[in-house]
């Protein structure tokens, strides 16, 4: 893994800055063969692009997507892939890089601009540039090509908590998430959310969330017992997703709590004559390596630092001073982070399928 790549066999690479150009990726490493067309990228790609509602930023932008190479047109005319690398390229359209000129010496508390500046002497201020969330929208469309890779693998994410406010799990729905704003499987907390986040967004202010990726279908064996586990390559997937600040796996930080009487997933037969697990405190993946139960993740996505609340702060030379932040961000910026979590669970997966698959044979 480098600084900008993710993945072993199946390998992601992204780059493009928040207000340039374009921003893009590289997927490589994906068997050919496979049928792909830009039209299924889109479709997973407007589920994250902004301005779909009052709760989400307001930068307008189409997010079209283009695949410039690594597909060709088999016998029977399908676009597939061919074993090499497919480029992947989304043009920016709604940049408004003035909305930045007043924080352009200014470092954002929160944001990356300090560390960045320390780093590496000089910073892309436009919207946080290379930092900005805007990249999570390739890791969605790297995504896509993803799901190609393991059939019968349903990756699928939820938002459960949002500030204070949770969800009922007693009503969970999947049908739900694709029905409402929020992705939420229940729809009784969505009042509750639109009433909590009008006061927030009125505020100026922003608030965490939280999100669930489960996958289901997932065989037994994907992942290696050390350095390889199925559980840390999610982790760091996850991780890696701006303004994540904690990951949990199965019971995660619950499992604290437990007793091993309860914490253990005991075992039976089950009819069709397979492991019947009683439980799934594990998150599906035992040793780092997938036990045949549901992969199920969840992650912590804290409040966007771009708020219109003045904060104090420094500048590049040194002096303090205070900063209000202006442009168009999301209240809670965890809602578009949803597609993003599913991207980053199906690139994980393809990668330890071929993995798995290389070292076996299976």
């Amino acid at each position: 893994m480098s600084h900008n790549t993710f993945g072993q066999l199946f390998r992601v690479t992204t780059w493009g800055e928040s207000h340039g150009p374009a921003i893009g990726c590289v997927v490589d490493g994906c068997p050919p063969g496979i049928p792909i067309t830009e039209a299924e990228i889109q479709g997973f790609l407007e589920r994250r692009k902004p301005g779909q509602s009052r709760f989400t930023t307001q930068r307008r932008e189409p997010d079209t997507v283009r695949i410039l190479s690594g597909v060709f047109h088999d016998e029977a005319g399908r676009l597939v892939t061919t074993g090499t690398p497919i480029a992947l390229v989304i043009d920016n359209v709604d940049q408004r890089s003035k909305d930045y000129s007043e924080v352009k010496d200014k470092f954002r508390p929160g944001h990356a601009d300090y560390t960045y500046w320390e780093k590496y002497g000089i910073r892309d201020y436009r919207g946080g540039g290379r930092s900005s969330a805007r990249e999570t929208a390739m890791r969605v469309a790297a995504g896509a090509v993803a799901r190609k890779v393991i059939p019968g693998v349903t990756v699928r994410a939820a938002l459960v908590q949002i500030g204070p406010h949770k969800i009922d799990r007693s009503r969970w729905s999947w049908d739900e998430v694709d029905r409402n704003p929020f992705f939420a499987p229940d729809p009784g907390i969505v009042p509750v959310w639109e009433r909590y986040l009008d006061g927030i967004r009125k505020a100026g202010s922003s608030v965490g969330a939280i999100i669930e990726v489960v996958a289901q279908g997932v065989p037994v064996g994907w992942g290696a017992p050390i350095y390889g586990k199925l559980d840390q390559d999610i982790a760091s997937a996850m991780m890696s997703i701006n303004a994540v600040k904690g990951v949990e796996i199965g019971a995660g930080m619950g499992a604290a709590e437990l007793t091993g009487e309860d914490n253990a997933d005991e075992i039976r037969m089950g009819n069709d004559g397979q492991p019947l697990f009683l439980s799934n405190h594990a998150g599906g993946i035992l040793g780092g390596i997938s036990s045949g139960q549901p992969v199920v993740c969840r992650f912590a996505v804290k409040p966007t630092s771009s708020i219109l609340q003045p904060r104090r702060t420094i500048d590049v030379h040194g002096n303090e001073t205070d900063i209000v932040t202006k442009g168009r961000h999301d209240p809670c910026v965890g809602i578009r982070a949803v597609p993003v979590g599913e991207a980053m669970m199906a690139i994980t997966l393809a990668d330890h399928f071929l993995r798995h698959r290389a070292q076996t044979g299976r």
